[in-house]
């Protein structure tokens, strides 16, 4: 147990258009090739770019805005009976969450190339739609379903 009250988080990533494609990048990258993983992010922002008119990471803000929740529900157990506590989400578990949603919704996805999918996904995610989108706003039901359970909170 530590004796500090809090530990200090270690800023990971530089700048933020930097933070949002080197997490995309790692969250692609599979068995280390992170070439790989870029090139396919590169092609993607291209595809998104080609199809919604509009610059390729404007793009994927827009989709990460719109994929990213705001807030969560966590079971909290009193009195042997467990709850679903509607909770607000940190900024770093928000973004980690959106960039996860968006990739693993891609990658199912049906067509050919994984960059044609995420491009597919960062469109639709643009544009509300989509299944990373679909995932925010069951999460968002879910903890307004769950509203009277706030006072849980920890």
């Amino acid at each position: 147990m530590p004796r500090r009250q809090s530990i200090p988080r270690k800023a990971k990533y530089q700048n933020d258009t930097k933070r949002v494609t080197d997490h995309f990048r790692a969250k692609l990258m599979r068995d280390g090739k992170k070439t790989l993983s870029d090139r396919i992010l590169r092609q993607a922002l291209a595809r998104a770019e080609f199809q919604a008119k509009r610059p390729g990471l404007e793009v994927l803000e827009a989709a990460l805005r719109n994929a990213t929740p705001i807030i969560e529900v966590k079971p909290r157990r009193v009195g042997g009976a467990t709850y679903q506590v509607p909770v607000e989400i940190r900024g770093d578990r928000r973004l980690s969450l959106g960039v996860r949603w968006l990739v693993q919704s891609a990658r199912k996805r049906s067509g050919k190339s994984m960059s044609e999918k995420l491009a597919a996904e960062f469109v639709d995610a643009m544009n509300g739609l989509g299944a990373a989108v679909k995932r925010r706003e069951d999460t968002h039901k879910m903890a307004d379903a769950n509203k009277a359970f706030s006072h849980f909170k920890w």
